[in-house]
C-alpha cells in the first residue's frame, strides 16, 4: 500500500461509488435527470462514469509497467500479462452478462467489463513500444479513423435503408457492423445497436491512452515539481474540455453510446481536473496538515478504490440475486426492500433515490470489511 498513489485510489474510488449509485435505483422509472444516461446526443453525470473507468485504468498501466521493468520483466512477458488479465475482465463480463439465466441465443456479448479488457488489449502494444509522442500519435490517429468510417462509409440501417454519415440509433456503421457479427447476442433494450460495440472501441482505446499520458506525467515525480505536475494535469483537462466542444460543434456531437471523439476528449478533460484535484490534494499539497486532513476526508473514497473491480463485479451480482429472487414468489427482494422505504412517505424520485444510497452504503460496509483485514483482490 505504501508504494501506491492515494490520489488515484480516491480518484477510482469516487468512480466506483457513482457507478454502484447510477446502476442501482429503487425504481429505473424514477430517476433524477443527472442519475441517467442522456437519450441520445448530449450528457449527463452519468455518462461520464465509464470513461472515468477507462482512463483510470490507463492511468495505472504506466505505473504498473514501470515497477515491472524494474524486475527485469520483458515486453513481450508483461504484453502476455496484460492480454491475460484482459482476457479475464472479459470473460467476467461474460459471466456477468450470463447470470441468472444462461442462454447463449440471448446472452449479451458487449458489456462493461467485455469494453475495458479490449480496450486495454489493444492499447497494450502501444503502451509497451511507443513513448509519450506515439501514444499521442495513436490516440489521435484512433479518433480520426473512427470519424472517417462514421462519416463516409455507406451502410443499411435497421430499417433496411442505405445511409451514409447517419448518427441515429441502429443506423450508423457501428451498429450495421454489430448486427452483421452479434445479431441477436446485442443490448436488449435496443437489440439493433448496443453501446458498447465494437466499432467505438476504437475511440475508447483513446480514452484509455490519455489516461496513460497522464500516468506517464505523474512519474515524473523527481524530475517536475509538485505544482507543475498538478498545473500540467489541470491544463490539459482545459485543452481538453475546449477540444471536445470544438469536436462537438463542427465534427460529431457528444454521443456516450457512440463514443464519439467529442465525447472522448469531454470525458478525457473533466477526469485531467478530477485528479489534478485529487493529485494536489492528497499527494502533492506542501502543507502537510492540511493533505492529511484530505486524506482523513477521502479515506472512504481509498477503501473503495483498493478493492474497485471486485466491487463493481460483486455489485452486480448481488443487484441481479436481488431482482430474481423471489421470497413470497411474487414480489423480488428487491421489490421488498424497495416498499421498506414506501412509508417514508418520500417522493417516488427521492424513494428510488435512497434505495441507491442505501446500496452504496451497503457495498460501502463490504469495502470497510475487506480494508479492515487489508484484503485486497487483484486481477
Amino acid at each position: 500500500m505504501n508504494d501506491r498513489i492515494l490520489s488515484l485510489d480516491a480518484f477510482r474510488g469516487f468512480t466506483i461509488a457513482a457507478m454502484l449509485l447510477v446502476n442501482n435505483p429503487g425504481d429505473w422509472g424514477h430517476l433524477y435527470k443527472p442519475l441517467a444516461h442522456a437519450v441520445w446526443h448530449g450528457w449527463t453525470f452519468t455518462d461520464w462514469i465509464f470513461p472515468f473507468f477507462v482512463f483510470i485504468s490507463g492511468m495505472a498501466m504506466p505505473l504498473s509497467v514501470e515497477r515491472r521493468w524494474q524486475l527485469g520483466l520483458s515486453r513481450v512477458t508483461l504484453l502476455l500479462q496484460i492480454w491475460r488479465r484482459a482476457a479475464l475482465l472479459i470473460l467476467m463480463g461474460l459471466v456477468l452478462n450470463a447470470v441468472p439465466h444462461f442462454d447463449w441465443n440471448e446472452l449479451r456479448l458487449p458489456g462493461v467489463l467485455q469494453r475495458l479488457g479490449l480496450v486495454t488489449m489493444l492499447a497494450a502494444p502501444i503502451v509497451l513500444w511507443w513513448g509519450w509522442r506515439g501514444r499521442l500519435a495513436w490516440a489521435v490517429l484512433l479518433m480520426v479513423a473512427y470519424t472517417a468510417i462514421m462519416l463516409m462509409v455507406p451502410v443499411p440501417g435497421a430499417d433496411g435503408v442505405v445511409r451514409t454519415g447517419s448518427l441515429e440509433p441502429g443506423q450508423d456503421v457501428g451498429a450495421w457492423l454489430d448486427r452483421a457479427l452479434m445479431e441477436g447476442h446485442l443490448w436488449k433494450q435496443s437489440r439493433t445497436w448496443d453501446p458498447e460495440g465494437l466499432l467505438s472501441t476504437l475511440p475508447a482505446v483513446s480514452s484509455l491512452l490519455v489516461g496513460v499520458l497522464a500516468g506517464q506525467w505523474l512519474l515524473q515525480e523527481g524530475t517536475r515539481a509538485a505544482a507543475e505536475r498538478v498545473m500540467g494535469l489541470m491544463v490539459a483537462g482545459l485543452l481538453c474540455l475546449w477540444a471536445g466542444e470544438v469536436l462537438h460543434a463542427w465534427v460529431m456531437p457528444i454521443n456516450k453510446s457512440l463514443w464519439t471523439p467529442a465525447y472522448v476528449m469531454s470525458t478525457s478533460g473533466w477526469a485531467l481536473l478530477m485528479i489534478g484535484s485529487f493529485h494536489w490534494l492528497l499527494d502533492a499539497m506542501p502543507d502537510q496538515r492540511r493533505r492529511a486532513v484530505s486524506a482523513r476526508l477521502a479515506h472512504p473514497l481509498v477503501v473503495f478504490g483498493v478493492n474497485a473491480l471486485f466491487l463493481f463485479v460483486l455489485s452486480g451480482l448481488i443487484a441481479k440475486m436481488l431482482a430474481f429472487i423471489k421470497p413470497d414468489g411474487v414480489h423480488s427482494l428487491k421489490r421488498l426492500l424497495v416498499q421498506l422505504i414506501e412509508p417514508l412517505g418520500l417522493a417516488p424520485v427521492n424513494a428510488s433515490l435512497t434505495y441507491a444510497l442505501g446500496f452504496v452504503l451497503m457495498m460501502c460496509g463490504v469495502a470497510w470489511w475487506m480494508w479492515s483485514r487489508r484484503w485486497f483482490i487483484r486481477v
